[in-house]
């Protein structure tokens, strides 16, 4: 390919990434013009250059996206669009981590619209995902991880996964995870519930105390002592001198 063959195709991404983007924010019949024109923009970056990951990956992205828009007959196809254009993105680069966590979603979102029994390859194909996605980076979809085993009744497995979440700063707050349907199963079990509680304890403030101000007793001045002394000293014999006088003039 040549350097202007590359520019083009690179501007021509970025306009189907911005097009997807807007398309999220669009009214139904606006959004599903833009997406089919990014998805036309996608196809011819990836046309003749399969290794544009990143082409696949932001298509998949926005099927994803436009799938939850949808009913839920609907959205089947699109569904499994995405997954398809996550998987070409993996193949193409494997520590791709938004298509390992996005693929896994895919699978997880139409696993639960098709109420495929819990052993279906959809569900093994979305903890592959996330198993890939922990692989690359460390944590990053722990608490999905933690969601499947919630499914499967692997609690002990749960519970290793939520801590992993936690301990790496990836784990929603208390209220989602209650809310989260993947943990219905698990939300009367006592692990489950000493778990959130250690979401939600405070921990106590130190309690601070008073310290005891001890009462001091001025030392008096020196110079200021030997002053007044003198002062009194003065007055004393100037009192003396005049009840002398005094004396001195009744005798005569």
């Amino acid at each position: 390919m040549s350097i202007f063959d590359s520019i083009k195709k690179n501007s021509k991404l970025k306009e189907a990434v911005k097009l997807s983007s807007d398309a999220r924010k669009a009214e139904a019949n606006t959004a599903e013009q833009m997406y089919k024109k990014a998805y036309q923009d996608y196809a011819e970056v990836v046309s003749g250059d399969l290794l544009r990951a990143e082409a696949f990956y932001n298509w998949g992205f926005a099927l994803l996206n436009q799938a939850k828009t949808k009913p839920e007959v609907e959205s089947i196809k699109i569904y499994q669009e995405a997954i398809i254009k996550f998987a070409f993105c993996m193949l193409i680069q494997p520590s791709y981590l938004g298509a390992a966590i996005d693929g896994g979603v895919a699978c997880m979102d139409l696993a639960r619209i098709k109420a495929v029994p819990l052993h279906d390859e959809l569900y093994q194909n979305a903890k592959t995902y996330f198993e890939q996605a922990n692989a690359i980076q460390a944590g990053s979809a722990s608490y999905n991880l933690a969601c499947i085993y919630a499914l499967l009744g692997e609690h002990e497995a749960s519970l290793k996964a939520l801590e992993d979440s936690k301990s790496r700063g990836s784990l929603p707050d208390a209220a989602e995870i209650l809310n989260d349907p993947d943990m219905s199963k698990v939300k009367s079990a006592a692990w489950f519930l000493e778990f959130i509680d250690s979401l939600t304890a405070k921990t106590p403030e130190p309690e601070v105390v008073a310290e005891e101000k001890a009462e001091t007793v001025a030392e008096p001045d020196v110079a200021v002592t030997e002053a007044a002394a003198e002062e009194e000293s003065s007055v004393t014999s100037d009192d003396q001198a005049e009840v002398t006088t005094s004396e001195a003039t009744e005798e005569k």
